[in-house]
């Protein structure tokens, strides 16, 4: 059979709930900063409906990343050629590593744009809206991004990439994502310089307008850091997590649909189809107005800030 798949996260799912139970007990006395007992519980709603559409999901990104590969990738006398000439790639090491590293390239704008455009955020925020960070939250996931995540993969099946090798890459991925959420692994060395660790994603999280949107790379750093998205925690200052605007209750629907809610109040009252497509998809935040402001904008606001309270102590040490 030429397409074999084996789903690696399913695999890993009572991996996924142990540590979530260890987590829970563990820190249900000495930190009960932690966990919420309504929080997980709606975490887990939310995590179990991910994983029932994500039947449907996993069948569409194996669908595509086939008919994609298929239509690229000709089989011409046994031998697999892409349509610009070169044969196309097998399952060589170095090939599974270079295959990793195009996954996390995917997975840093499929990511970026989670944040950046707001009908995507809209998906997206799901999985930051709690205001907890620990293991349950890597399982707290929009259920709506399973579906246009793989569209930002077609390009490596296209390109050559064999689509087990994809689907492959795209799960360990995945298990790297999982256990970055905790608060409980210190720093890992030599390691920070180029990965995406545990501290690196508490910035990720943190409704602190220093931290938003920033390390959005999967398993990688480097990304972050070519494009200028990377952010270092500093661990002198409490973090806050969260978002800026999070649901208003814990109910299954507030959770998922919240911001769908609002851009449709927003559309409402545009006055122009400009309006409405921005507010559709342009940043989080946009407004015509200035009334609500992206994160850029208050981001930049808070250099300024910062930037004037400095100033009378440079006079003072000047004098």
């Amino acid at each position: 059979m030429e397409y074999p798949y084996t789903p690696i996260v399913t695999y890993a799912i009572p991996a996924f709930l142990f540590l979530i139970g260890l987590e829970f007990f563990l820190t249900r006395k000495r930190r009960k900063d932690v966990y919420s007992v309504k929080d997980l519980i709606a975490t887990l709603k939310v995590g179990t409906g991910a994983g029932l559409v994500s039947l449907l999901s996993k069948a569409w990104t194996v669908f595509l990343f086939i008919a994609v590969y298929e239509f690229f990738n000709r089989d011409v006398d046994g031998t697999r050629m892409n349509i610009m000439g070169y044969a196309s790639f097998g399952f060589a090491w170095y090939i599974w590593i270079i295959c990793q590293l195009a996954d996390d390239f995917s997975y840093y704008w499929v990511h970026r744009a989670n944040h950046e455009v707001r009908v995507l955020w809209a998906a997206h925020v799901v999985h930051h809206s709690s205001e907890k960070y620990n293991y349950s939250v890597g399982v707290r996931n929009g259920w709506f991004t399973l579906f246009y995540k793989p569209l930002f993969y077609m390009w490596m099946p296209a390109v050559g990439f064999h689509p087990v090798m994809v689907i492959v890459c795209l799960g360990i991925e995945s298990l790297w994502q999982f256990q970055l959420h905790t608060q409980f692994v210190p720093r890992l060395g030599f390691l920070e310089k180029f990965m995406n660790t545990h501290k690196h994603h508490h910035v990720h999280h943190s409704s602190d307008l220093e931290y938003l949107d920033k390390n959005h790379g999967g398993y990688l750093n480097i990304f972050d850091k070519m494009f200028g998205t990377f952010k270092d925690l500093d661990e002198s200052k409490t973090v806050n997590f969260g978002v800026l605007h999070p649901p208003e209750t814990n109910k299954l629907d507030d959770i998922l649909l919240h911001e769908y809610r609002h851009i449709w109040d927003d559309v409402k009252r545009a006055k122009n189809w400009r309006e409405r497509l921005m507010y559709i998809f342009g940043p989080p935040g946009w407004s015509p107005d200035g009334s609500t402001k992206t994160v850029k904008q208050l981001q930049a606001e808070l250099a300024i800030d910062k930037s004037e309270m400095q100033m009378p102590e440079k006079a003072s040490v000047a004098a």
